[in-house]
C-alpha cells in the first residue's frame, strides 16, 4: 500500500444521516482541503458527494483519485455531461443523496471538525427548524481549522430579516432532504439567498448558530473595491425579490422597497470605497 493510501482515514461507524453535498468545477486546487475536512468531522456523514461541474480540465481525475483514497461508497463521484452551475451541481447530489439532512460545501471552502457533530444534533432536537446555517470566519491558507468553539446558542432567522440580507454562507446550511425545494438551476450568483427565502416564505422555521463551524478563504466580494462581480451580486439580489413576487410570496410594495433598499446598499457601498481611494 502507498504511503498515501497509508493516510486515508478509516471511515468508521458512528455516522449521522447527513449527505455532506461539493459541486465542483475546476477546483483542483482546493478540492483536497474541502475533502479533508469532511473526513476529519468528530461525527462523519453518511457519505460525501462530489460533482463534477463539466470542469473539463482534469477536476473529474483528481475526484476519482480521492474517492479511492478515502474510500468507495463513502465517497461517490458524479460527472455531469454538461455545465449547469453551482445550483445544478447541488441539485444533482441532492437528487442521490440518501441522508435525512442535507448538508453543503464548497470546493474552496472547509468545516470546522465538530460542525457535523453540532448541527446534526441541533436538528435532531428540533425537528421544527427545517434549514439551519451557522457563523463562519476566513481563514488563511494553512491556519488550522480546529479552532475553539466559545459562543453556544442559535436565534431563529425571519423571512424579514433573511429579504433584508443573507444570514449564513453556503458551507454553512443544512437542510431537510425531503423538502420539495431546490436551487433554481441557471442563478450563477445568490442561488443560496433564494432558496433560503424560499423556504422562509413558506413558514418553514430557519435559525443561525452562533458558533463558527465553516471557513472560507478567499476574500469577500468588494473587498478590494467595487468589483463587476459585486454588482453582479447585487443584480441577483434583486432578481431573487422579483422571483418571490412572480411567486405570489411577496407583494408590490414590498418589492419595490426591497429593490430600492439593495441599491441603496449598493451605493454606500460605492461611497464608502471611494472615500477610502482618497485618504490613501
Amino acid at each position: 500500500m502507498s504511503e498515501r493510501n497509508n493516510h486515508a482515514p478509516q471511515i468508521v461507524a458512528p455516522r449521522a444521516p447527513v449527505s455532506a453535498i461539493i459541486p465542483c468545477f475546476r477546483c483542483g486546487g482546493t478540492i483536497r482541503r474541502a475533502v479533508a475536512s469532511v473526513a476529519a468531522q468528530s461525527l462523519l456523514p453518511a457519505e460525501l458527494i462530489l460533482i463534477d461541474d463539466a470542469s473539463q480540465d482534469g477536476t473529474l481525475g483528481i475526484l476519482k483519485d480521492l474517492q479511492r483514497e478515502f474510500g468507495e461508497p463513502w465517497v461517490k463521484v458524479i460527472a455531469l455531461d454538461r455545465n449547469s452551475g453551482p445550483s445544478g451541481a447541488r441539485n444533482a447530489g441532492w437528487d442521490a443523496a440518501c441522508g435525512k439532512y442535507i448538508a453543503f460545501l464548497d470546493a474552496d471552502d472547509a468545516w470546522h471538525p465538530r460542525k457535523v457533530e453540532i448541527q446534526h444534533a441541533f436538528m435532531e432536537a428540533h425537528p421544527e427548524v427545517t434549514l439551519c446555517g451557522h457563523d463562519h470566519v476566513r481563514l488563511s491558507d494553512g491556519d488550522s481549522m480546529d479552532t475553539p468553539l466559545c459562543r453556544p446558542g442559535y436565534r431563529g432567522i425571519s423571512l424579514g430579516a433573511l429579504l433584508l440580507s443573507n444570514r449564513f454562507v453556503t458551507p454553512s446550511a443544512i437542510v431537510r432532504r425531503d423538502i420539495p425545494l431546490r436551487f433554481q438551476v441557471g442563478r450563477r450568483h445568490m442561488e443560496d439567498h433564494l432558496l433560503w427565502i424560499e423556504i422562509a416564505s413558506e413558514g418553514r422555521s430557519v435559525v443561525r448558530l452562533n458558533e463558527a463551524l465553516a471557513f472560507t478563504f478567499k476574500a469577500p466580494v468588494g473587498a478590494s473595491g467595487l468589483s463587476a462581480r459585486a454588482w453582479e451580486m447585487r443584480k441577483a439580489e434583486i432578481a431573487n425579490f422579483w422571483a418571490l413576487r412572480k411567486s405570489g410570496r411577496l407583494g408590490l410594495a414590498a418589492t419595490l422597497a426591497l429593490c430600492a433598499y439593495s441599491l441603496a446598499k449598493h451605493l454606500v457601498r460605492l461611497l464608502l470605497l471611494t472615500g477610502r481611494r482618497e485618504t490613501r
